[in-house]
């Protein structure tokens, strides 16, 4: 079907209602039914693989990187008596699983509490609440309209929690991360089961383990994940970038023994970047090791004149519509050109770095949990790290000493006025971000009010700011993974970020606080995780490429296409830009404007509206203004 994503699964009701919505579909891969006949689950799962037993009434189905044997699920299933119990075991299976469950006559549904596997549910007029992974199917199903509130949060930079869920379709709603979405079945005698309802199945760890030992449960963690994507395959692909987190990828696929080993690294433009140094210096490391189990790797660099910039072929992306505009849009092209070579070096599974600076180098807010409970700790590391920021001494300590409470920081986390993030202690809930100055008044109105009514009721994810930023930072990347999932569906080739694995999450937030990051160190506890297996030559580096240059020279080299973009822009006819503001940016790329305010996000919308619109009849598209 035309502009449905390739990759889903559907939750169904047990009634007729639910098995007409299933004809609305094309025909699935995988259906799993239940007890009646009637279907169930129907997946189109294309890499992924569904895993499904059944025991009498009850069932469990896995959706994830590889089929999970009978025994397994069957050792999972048994004596699982309520819903709690099958979650502990089930918890303890290494790799990216949705879990779809009955147990006596209750359906449940979770993803992962890394955010990378989601869950949302919307009611159907006939068939009652339907779930699904893909908010779009959703949408689809039951005819849900865009909701110009959400469609305007989308184009800041990023979503903090709780306004990260808001779904672009009215109707359909997301199940938080680390929640499951229980859906009761009618009553005997009735036709109408009860509504659905969250429970909450994850909590992270308290952080209490050493350096030493939770480096082992961290390293233990990305062995199993890595395992659970490309173990027992003979080819497979990395992205070998040279920095510390694809590097420790890398050699954790070659651990797994595969025949053929293919790592591809992007030359940076810039002659002052040292990735592709680090990156050959892993390969020359890793063929000083080889074995007739493990041969040398292959490396192919990609040169820097064939690598696209930023903004490039920004119609491609209606090849895939993601759930959301994801701020990653604009460098499709060049993850693209990545997983193309991937792709033609025979690779059967490609794996990439993303996750490591999100769980391993730590943010500043964190040292607000350190200073409660170690002040002195937390003094000593927040000043080796005010220096190398620049953060001036006064504003530091009043931003130390701040107990805003989360609700009050999410009412005025957007702001007309220009941030100076360079010199800004980020010590809060998260980093306040500035409304574009070619938002409209209509869009800067949708935006402050859906903060203001977030912060009515919002909680954070954790009472620690810093515990709650780092959750909510490793989700955030997640949902931005989901766009080089997409990406590798289109050439053919699936895509893994292990890091996002639950256990790597969890093994991570137990180490101590004051171990696990430093500003003296590079990302201790991934170096320590990964010793013995990386050799410790590459543990050594300290330093870190950025690619800024490239997107700003991508405005320059894309201007043509950024014009046309704007000239009949979906984005200006929802009223939330304007669009001659925007032509007259195109026109001048290095425009001041442009060095101050980021346009990847509103790029990002508008291709993503684009890809929207094209999936569904105009008259299912009808703006909306979302309800308070």
């Amino acid at each position: 079907m035309p502009g449905l994503p390739r990759d889903y699964f559907v939750v169904l009701p047990d009634s007729v209602a639910g098995h007409a919505v299933a004809g609305h579909l094309p025909a699935p891969d995988a259906t799993v039914a239940h007890p009646s006949g009637r279907p169930w689950v129907l997946a189109r799962p294309l890499f992924r693989k569904v895993s499904h037993l059944r025991r009498g009434d009850d069932a469990l189905v896995l959706i994830g990187p590889d089929r999970v044997p009978d025994a397994v699920l069957s050792g999972l299933l048994e004596g699982a008596r309520d819903r709690a119990a099958l979650e502990r075991r089930v918890t303890r299976l290494p790799g990216l699983y949705h879990v779809v469950a009955r147990l006596s006559g209750e359906t449940w549904i979770r993803g992962t509490a890394s955010g990378l596997r989601r869950i949302y549910h919307a009611p159907h007029t006939e068939a009652g609440t339907i779930a699904s992974d893909r908010p779009a199917v959703l949408a689809h199903l039951t005819g849900a309209p865009l909701d110009d509130g959400a469609l305007a949060l989308r184009m800041l930079d990023f979503l903090p929690h709780p306004l990260s869920r808001r779904v672009l379709w009215r109707g359909v709603h997301e199940t938080g991360a680390g929640y499951g979405l229980a859906l009761p079945a009618a009553a005997p005698g009735t036709a109408t089961a009860p509504g659905p309802r969250e429970y909450r199945w994850w909590e992270p760890p308290p952080a209490e383990l050493s350096l030493a030992k939770g480096a082992r449960g961290v390293g233990d963690a990305v062995a199993a994940s890595v395992r659970a994507h490309v173990g027992g395959l003979d080819r497979i692909s990395c992205e070998l970038s040279g920095g510390m987190d694809s590097t420790s990828l890398t050699f954790a696929a070659r651990a797994t023994g595969p025949q053929a080993l293919s790592l591809l690294t992007v030359a940076a433009r810039d002659r002052y970047s040292e990735d592709e140094t680090w990156a050959r210096r892993a390969v020359e490391e890793a063929a000083n090791r080889s074995t007739p189990e493990a041969p040398a790797p292959d490396h192919h660099v990609i040169p820097a004149d064939r690598a696209p910039y930023f903004y490039a072929d920004l119609a491609a992306t209606a090849a895939e519509l993601n759930d959301e505009p994801l701020p990653v849009a604009p460098g499709r092209a060049r993850a693209h050109l990545l997983l193309s070579a991937a792709h033609a070096t025979g690779s059967r599974y490609h794996l990439t770095g993303y996750g490591g600076d999100e769980l391993f180098l730590g943010l500043p807010h964190a040292y607000q949990d350190l200073f409660h409970g170690n002040p002195f700790t937390a003094w000593n590391h927040l000043s080796g790290l005010r220096h190398q920021l620049g953060w001036p001494l006064l504003p530091t300590v009043k931003a130390l000493l701040d107990r805003s409470a989360f609700p009050r920081w999410i009412a005025g986390a957007v702001t007309a006025e220009l941030q100076p993030l360079s010199r800004t202690p980020l010590l809060s809930w998260g980093v306040r971000q500035s409304l574009r100055p070619w938002f409209t008044d209509h869009a800067n109105a949708l935006i402050t009010e859906e903060f203001r009514a977030a912060a009515e009721h919002a909680e954070p994810i954790h009472p620690w700011r810093g515990r709650h930023v780092d959750i909510d930072a490793v989700r955030m990347g997640a949902r931005h993974f989901q766009a080089m999932e997409d990406i590798g569906m289109t050439v053919g080739l699936p895509v893994a970020a292990p890091f996002y694995d639950d256990r790597v999450l969890e093994a991570t937030l137990a180490v101590r606080l004051e171990e696990r990051i430093s500003p003296w160190r590079y990302k201790p506890l991934l170096a320590e995780a990964m010793r013995g297996v990386v050799p410790d030559a590459l543990l050594a580096r300290t330093t870190k490429d950025h690619m800024s240059s490239d997107e700003h020279q991508g405005l320059r080299e894309h201007a043509p296409e950024l014009a046309e973009l704007w000239t009949g822009s979906r984005l200006a006819e929802h009223g939330l830009v304007d669009a001659r503001h925007l032509l007259r940016l195109a026109a001048e790329p290095f425009s001041p404007v442009l060095v101050e305010h980021s346009i990847s996000s509103t790029v990002a919308g508008e291709t993503w509206l684009r890809t929207a619109e094209n999936a569904w009849p105009t008259s299912q598209l009808t703006p909306t203004t979302s309800e308070a």
